[in-house]
């Protein structure tokens, strides 16, 4: 795979999100992000609502989501807020949420993200990290297709953003045993996994969806110390402080860390473009996938943008999901 011309923008890994946002008006924008309860999630939707967007806040603790709600609605004037529970890896839950959706859609934040210490699964017998992070979303957004592409008869297209990871880097998605069934459980290519299906998925769904005017891609915020850590096993997180000190990234602040994430939701350079992965507020160059996360830290490997696992995978979620259902 081939990259001859990533798309670049003028910012940085040091943009805030304010900064992307500087002289954007998203009044009558409505946009859903998942996990708003706290870190990137919060500032994603703060940020969003800051430009005029109404934003739906689809949390799995309620009251947790009135309070990040309040918060945003203290701070910003005239904000628009929603809170609607969602549980990614009840897909009850997930087809709840879908039911109760009324009108267009025109921004879905995949931001929410599980990092689980040991081996847990769903009642489906699904790897809860898979489950979660990619599973849920996968549902969520094909059961939200129709006011997609409602939104993007309105304004010309709507987007998809996927949290990805510089951990897809450790791991491909393994079709061979996806939820650990015959391998040794590591939670670290449990997590890899899933961020690397994340990414296929915003290559997959803009296959299929781009005639709708429905565009997904997949950002990687980079390292941001939020609630996402609060359950690395102690292996996890001597390999996190390795990486920083070798150099491999730099903590971000919370408000730099979401702004990739708001890049690709509104930025002019990603327009009706999809199937990328952005890193620093820019496209990701394109790495071998047997090359170092220490020689590339801020690349995307081919395997995390393969359209043939792309595709493939798609197929193998939405049979987890129709059987699940049945």
């Amino acid at each position: 795979m081939t990259q001859t011309h990533p798309i670049t923008t003028r910012f940085t890994a040091s943009s805030t999100t304010d900064e992307v946002l500087d002289g954007v008006d998203l009044t009558g924008l409505r946009a859903i992000v998942t996990g708003a309860t706290s870190g990137l999630g919060v500032e994603t939707a703060r940020a969003l609502a800051s430009a005029g967007a109404e934003v739906t806040l689809a949390v799995r603790n309620k009251a947790a989501g009135d309070e990040v709600a309040r918060r945003i609605a203290d701070s910003t004037h005239g904000a628009q807020l929603h809170v609607s529970p969602l549980d990614l890896a009840d897909l009850a839950s997930v087809s709840r949420f879908v039911e109760n959706w009324q009108g267009a859609l025109h921004l879905l934040v995949n931001n929410a993200g599980l990092v689980t210490g040991g081996f847990e699964r769903t009642p489906e017998g699904w790897e809860l990290q898979f489950a979660t992070n990619h599973l849920g979303h996968f549902a969520l957004a094909r059961g939200l297709h129709d006011a997609l592409s409602r939104a993007a008869d309105d304004r010309g297209e709507a987007r998809i953003v996927s949290l990805s990871s510089t951990a897809h880097m450790r791991s491909r998605v393994d079709f061979d045993d996806l939820h650990f069934e015959r391998r040794g459980y590591d939670p670290q290519i449990a997590y890899a996994q899933s961020k690397t299906a994340n990414s296929l998925f915003a290559v997959e769904a803009t296959r299929r969806w781009a005639s709708d005017g429905i565009f997904a891609n997949a950002v990687n915020p980079g390292g941001v110390a939020t609630g996402l850590q609060r359950n690395f096993t102690a292996k996890q997180k001597e390999s996190l402080d390795a990486a920083e000190a070798a150099g491999v990234f730099t903590y971000k602040s919370v408000e730099q860390g979401a702004a990739t994430t708001v890049v690709a939701a509104v930025a002019a350079e990603f327009a009706q473009t999809g199937g990328h992965y952005l890193d620093d507020g820019r496209e990701a160059y394109t790495v071998p996938n047997d090359a170092s996360l220490a020689e590339h830290p801020h690349g995307v490997k081919e395997w995390a943008l393969d359209p043939a696992d792309a595709e493939r995978l798609w197929e193998v979620s939405r049979e987890h999901v129709e059987n699940a259902a049945r």
